[in-house]
């Protein structure tokens, strides 16, 4: 018993516009189903071998189109008795030996059904009633998963523990049918006139349960990427890698519940649509933004600007250019000070910056007592600005405030 191949491809041709009855996969099928019953399509009028047509029963001679993108199942009472993956048009045969059980492609499904159709296929003669079913092999869309409350992971990027509250949808496809039917699709799906079984369905209890497996392995999805060297260790490039977090969490669900090697099942991409991190989180974000905008070039620029800053408000106030470089240690305070010109003689004092000379200011025939307060304030700036170091500011303070 088994099937026999007529044509391959797509249902077209002379030979397919001859037949009268076949069976097709029902027109009421969504993007989202999984599953779904093989219906009589046609009348026989007399012509061909099925002759003894009736429902609920494949006889021998009937003629069954497997479309694009589908794989086909017979089964007798919950038994797998054929398998087709590729797409044609097939007779079913009881009595020829010459008959095959399983076409398998040329795909990926080619070494993944195999070694399910020897644990799985059905021996001997078929009985009276068989059925057919088909199953997706494409991408199916828009599984939608979330979190109400934070979920945590180590992040080896930002070294520290991340929380945030997720959501958005993944794709999934069925890479091994057999094991999808044989171990995961409710038996409810299986029968005579039965539902579509449909992801997408809130009362579809199976649907339920694989969103409830894949929120209970976010935690570990997000820490399989964020710590994964080969995608960056950036929690930032989530959101655009559909395909690399989709393999993160294709590990974590395969690693807590199986998905591939029990139930044929891997995730392909995923889309996330928010992402929110708890109040934590986002402080240490914005650290780690402000230490990568200081990195490189930008940062070196950032300190000159800070050093000329310091400089010029020690000069407005009348502390001393000497102030401003007490202390740094930096090429940058070289630098700085190799770029100032001393004034010509019969010149007063004056700071000249870059080869331009500063306006003139009258020296004080005696030195003005300034404020120790007021000096605090001034070596607090040049603190905050990076000019000088904490070591530096706390001897001045100590040596003004006596």
């Amino acid at each position: 018993m088994g099937f026999i191949k007529a044509f391959s491809g797509a249902l077209g041709g002379t030979f397919a516009e001859q037949w009268k009855d076949f069976i097709l996969p029902r027109p009421d099928v969504t993007p989202t189903t999984a599953i779904f019953e093989g219906v009589p399509q046609g009348t026989n009028a007399e012509r061909g071998s099925n002759i003894k047509g009736s429902q609920n029963i494949i006889t021998n001679g009937s003629k069954i189109v497997v479309p694009e993108g589908t794989a086909m199942i017979s089964l007798q009472d919950g038994a797998i008795t054929g398998f087709i993956a590729e797409p044609g048009g097939y007779e079913f045969r009881a009595d020829d030996p010459n008959s095959k059980s399983i076409f398998s492609g040329d795909g990926i499904l080619s070494s993944t059904i195999g070694t399910s159709w020897e644990r799985f296929k059905f021996g001997g003669q078929p009985g009276a009633q068989q059925q057919v079913f088909y199953v997706n092999l494409k991408e199916i869309p828009n599984n939608k998963f979330g979190t109400q409350s934070e979920i945590y992971w180590d992040d080896a990027y930002l070294g520290a523990q991340v929380g945030a509250v997720t959501r958005g949808t993944y794709s999934l496809k069925i890479v091994d049918p057999l094991l999808f039917v044989k171990n995961y699709v409710p038996a409810s799906y299986l029968q005579p006139g039965s539902p579509l079984f449909d992801f997408a369905d809130m009362n579809n209890p199976a649907g339920e349960q694989l969103f409830t497996e894949v929120v209970g392995s976010l935690a570990a999805a997000f820490s399989n990427y964020t710590n994964d060297p080969s995608k960056g260790n950036r929690i930032a490039k989530i959101q655009g890698d559909s395909i690399g977090f989709a393999q993160s969490m294709s590990a974590a669900v395969e690693e807590a519940y199986q998905w591939k090697t029990d139930r044929g099942l891997e995730i392909v991409k995923v889309a996330l649509a928010a992402i929110e991190y708890d109040e934590d989180t986002k402080a240490l974000l914005s650290d780690v933004k402000k230490a990568d905008a200081l990195s490189g070039s930008r940062g070196n620029s950032f300190m000159q600007q800070s050093v000329a800053r310091g400089i010029q408000g020690a000069g407005e106030t009348g502390s001393g250019v000497g102030m401003a470089f007490m202390g740094m240690g930096m090429n940058a305070a070289g630098g700085m000070m190799s770029a100032t010109q001393q004034p010509t003689e019969g010149t007063p004092q004056s700071q000249v910056i870059q080869g331009q000379q500063a306006p003139m200011q009258e020296q004080p025939t005696q030195p003005v007592q300034e404020d120790p307060y007021t000096k605090l304030i001034e070596l607090k700036k040049l603190l905050d600005a990076g000019v000088i170091t904490q070591e530096d500011f706390d001897a001045q303070k100590a040596k003004l405030l006596g």
